[in-house]
């Protein structure tokens, strides 16, 4: 199919970059084409779009083709994201923001799924039957999905600093319960204490959020304190260490010299402190 009758899934959360990856699926693609065809289905207003091969379409732009193959498919707007999620979810490499819009995209339409099917006259209802589905296909519980789902109340700036690693997972939870307001201003107060939050931190910005004293002092006030496990250990970055040790030391041999160093002057001082 041509890749001008092409177009992504309307929404579909997951991220098409130019990475090394997609480097290697662009040259494997030149050497031997689009081996696993795209899936779509057709839009009544032109052209397919796409259900599954996002990437592969990128790819086989960047590398040249005017052409991929495809199987087509004919499903409504509920199925179509379910299987848009589906098949997307299985790739080794899922971002916390890829995965938390995919879950919210699934669990909307199981729901809607449900309450057509009339499941809202079941003992369970629809919203945590679809929940408890969505989990046991991700391989993931209830609870983990539901958290997920709470990083999409992120503004994106936090958002892409959770897929950057910047923030940890589970103070981004608790971050995402401030409003948007706060949280644009708990930036400022990152950038002001040139740290990222802890649990701890998170979940006492979330309580002052509650309590409506969320100001912008008072996050500074919290993200400049000292972390505990900043008290309990000295951490030495890999790349400051490596200019004094030759290359093929390991990190054991580094350790045990700089013990032996430490030892030495240790006693130095003790011999000072005698005379």
């Amino acid at each position: 199919m041509p890749l001008s009758d092409l177009h992504p899934f309307e929404g579909h959360p997951f991220k098409v970059l130019d990475d090394e990856l997609m480097a290697q699926t662009v040259e494997s693609i030149k050497q031997i084409g689009v081996v696993s065809p795209l899936i779509v289905r057709p839009d009544p207003e032109g052209g397919y779009e796409i259900l599954s091969g996002h990437r592969r379409l990128h790819a086989a732009q960047l590398a040249g083709l005017e052409t991929v193959p495809v199987i087509v498919k004919e499903m409504d707007d509920d199925a179509a994201i379910i299987f848009m999620v589906d098949s997307n979810l299985q790739r080794e490499n899922i971002l916390p923001s890829e995965r938390a819009f995919s879950y919210k995209m699934k669990l909307e339409a199981m729901k809607h799924q449900g309450e057509r099917g009339d499941l809202t006259s079941a003992q369970v209802g629809p919203k945590s039957w679809a929940a408890q589905v969505v989990a046991e296909e991700a391989g993931d519980s209830k609870s983990q999905v539901k958290r997920y789902i709470r990083l999409t109340n992120l503004i994106p700036e936090i958002l892409d600093m959770v897929d950057e690693k910047k923030i940890a997972f589970n103070p981004a939870v608790e971050l995402s319960y401030l409003k948007p307001s706060e949280q644009k201003e708990f930036l400022e107060a990152m950038d002001y204490a040139q740290a990222s939050p802890s649990l701890s931190q998170a979940q006492r910005l979330k309580k002052l959020s509650q309590e409506g004293g969320c100001t912008l002092d008072a996050m500074c006030e919290v993200m400049n304190e000292i972390k505990k496990d900043e008290l309990d250990h000295v951490t030495i970055k890999n790349e400051v260490l490596r200019k004094y040790f030759p290359k093929s030391y390991t990190p054991k041999q580094m350790q045990d010299t700089i013990i032996r160093l430490l030892e030495k002057w240790q006693r130095s001082k003790q011999r000072d402190m005698e005379r």
